[in-house]
């Protein structure tokens, strides 16, 4: 099995951080599953303006097909104006409609404030499930004070335990839709 975050910050660290701590937990949970890390900051998404696929540059369309040919995902995105980030809105735009039919679609969030812990769930959430992905309960919101200041490591513990219970309830839904009749 195939299991790729997205980070979809454009600046900073925590999210890309918080996105491979869920990599590597499930890569200790289960070390057959492969993992790969996109960082939109890396990548030179163009803009969606409802164009076909082939339209766009090589950057939109080497993202989109990992994506897609992903057994299952991780979405990371910080918290801006009480909004998921531009960045990973406009990529989603640029998928199909069954783009994650089969496949569990886990959310981690990054934030400065306690009150933004519900936009995921509010947000992300119905874009994903438009998107027929199977919605993990465990996902998880993230305050920008459970990251060390200098080396940006999580140092929350409960948050880290979080992370590793996210990662193993998608491994298990994942599994759980592969084995389907």
């Amino acid at each position: 099995m195939k299991l790729v975050g997205i980070s979809g910050a454009l600046a900073g660290e925590k999210t890309s951080l918080a996105v491979n701590d869920v990599l590597v937990a499930a890569q200790l949970l289960d070390a057959g599953i492969q993992t790969e890390l996109i960082d939109l900051r890396d990548y030179e998404i163009e803009f969606t303006v409802g164009a076909p696929l082939a339209d766009y540059n090589d950057d939109t369309w080497e993202v989109v097909n990992k994506m897609m040919s992903a057994d299952f995902l991780v979405f990371g995105t910080p918290i801006y104006q009480a909004s998921i980030s531009g960045a990973l809105k406009n990529l989603l735009d640029l998928l199909p409609e069954n783009a994650f039919k089969y496949k569990v679609t886990g959310i981690v969030a990054t934030g400065w404030s306690d009150r933004h812990f519900l936009v995921p769930e509010y947000q992300l959430k119905p874009v994903l499930s438009y998107f027929k992905g199977l919605i993990p309960t465990g996902n998880v919101y993230i305050q920008n004070d459970a990251f060390n200041e200098e080396s940006e490591e999580i140092t929350d513990p409960n948050v880290a335990d979080r992370i590793q219970k996210l990662a193993e309830e998608m491994i298990y839904l994942q599994k759980g839709i592969n084995n389907r009749p």
